[in-house]
């Protein structure tokens, strides 16, 4: 596979087709076409080989590696597929922060979503704040509707009199219409911002295991990393993948399969602790973060949670049958050893391949 950019892929300014002469030294428009078509075939024949997931982040990451328009993530590619190791989905979510693009769309996200959640907030302070004020404006007028009131006998013009206080009647009404506006305008931003905090809750959830997601593992990366080094303690991260899962779909059905990630979530989940991190990261993986940890220390808090899992007996609840054992194996490395935390996950992510190819069941530290 090629890797590498290719002067066919060019396209004209802001990506569309640049109008060229022959004598421009460039591919024609009708080049740049099939070059483009090329391209797609090649990410086609690439996601099928590999039996990759079609969705637009999977497209976006593979085109930046086969286009070469990412040299970090095509030798990424290129390197895995000289080595003979697997191009999976797990890999793939792996590789992906290799790719600046990705992680800024992401970044961008979460900016947009705090803007919005900055802006409810000073809407509900202003929409409390101008109900307060009209509050008392609608009360000290109608203790002056009440002290004219009294006063009427004294008026000679009882006409005037009469619009005066027809009129001030008129604009208290409006006033507490007013009022109730922007109360049932309170009201909303509230749940505006209940309904934003509980989509970023949800957001950060494996809806089928219930345990944090990739995308909350990423953030809780970042920052458990910055903490772990400036308060000078390890760090260690560990991927864990079922093992053979697909089997497991294959002879029992997804459904059992679904009963099975959860059961090994419960597992990981009770019986890390509040300095170990766990998380689903896709598929039949999972990812945990265990602060305070060096690599010893963390090889045997997750080796002790394998056997534990080793150790149960998972029954199919629906056909009564024994799933038999169900193991996971896991791959670990120190993200503090090294300047860039990212090459701990790939470390991790090896030591993880290794685990699986040399008889599973096993963690194995690098």
């Amino acid at each position: 596979m090629n890797y590498h950019s290719n002067p066919e892929q060019l396209s004209g300014k802001n990506g569309k087709d640049a109008v060229l002469s022959p004598g421009d030294g460039q591919f024609p428009p009708t080049r740049q076409r099939q070059a483009r078509r090329d391209l797609l075939e090649r990410i086609s024949v690439f996601a099928t080989r590999h039996d990759l997931e079609v969705t637009s982040v999977n497209l976006a990451i593979i085109c930046s590696a086969l286009s070469g328009s990412n040299g970090e993530l095509a030798e990424a590619f290129a390197a895995r597929e000289m080595s003979g190791d697997p191009i999976d989905q797990r890999w793939l979510d792996t590789v992906m922060r290799l790719d600046p693009e990705t992680n800024a769309r992401m970044k961008e996200l979460e900016k947009l979503v705090d803007k919005l959640e900055y802006s409810l907030i000073r809407f509900s302070q202003s929409a409390r704040s101008a109900q307060s004020e009209t509050n008392d404006h609608r009360e000290a007028l109608d203790e002056h509707i009440d002290a004219i009131s009294r006063a009427g006998d004294r008026l000679q013009n009882q006409a005037e009199f009469e619009r005066v206080i027809a009129l001030s009647r008129s604009m208290l009404e409006r006033i507490e219409q007013a009022e109730q506006a922007m109360e049932r305008s309170q009201a909303e931003s509230d749940q505006l911002r209940q309904n934003l905090a509980q989509a970023r809750m949800e957001a950060d959830v494996d809806h089928l295991t219930r345990l944090p997601n990739r995308r909350a593992f990423e953030r809780r990366f970042k920052s458990a990393n910055e903490e772990a080094r400036s308060a000078e303690k390890p760090l260690c991260v560990a991927f864990c993948d079922v093992d053979n899962f697909k089997s497991i779909n294959d002879k029992h059905g997804h459904d059992a399969g679904d009963r099975v990630l959860c059961a090994i979530a419960h597992t990981l989940s009770s019986n890390a602790s509040d300095d170990c991190f766990v998380s689903r990261h896709g598929g039949e993986e999972f990812v945990l973060l265990l602060y305070g940890f060096d690599k010893d220390a963390a090889w045997r808090k997750l080796d002790g949670i394998r056997r534990a899992q080793a150790a149960k007996t998972l029954m199919n609840r629906e056909t009564g049958k024994s799933f038999g054992k169900i193991t996971f194996s896991a791959g670990l490395a120190e993200v503090t050893e090294d300047v860039d935390p990212r090459s701990a996950l790939i470390r991790a992510d090896a030591a993880l391949y290794e685990a699986k190819e040399t008889g599973r069941n096993k963690v194995i530290a690098v």
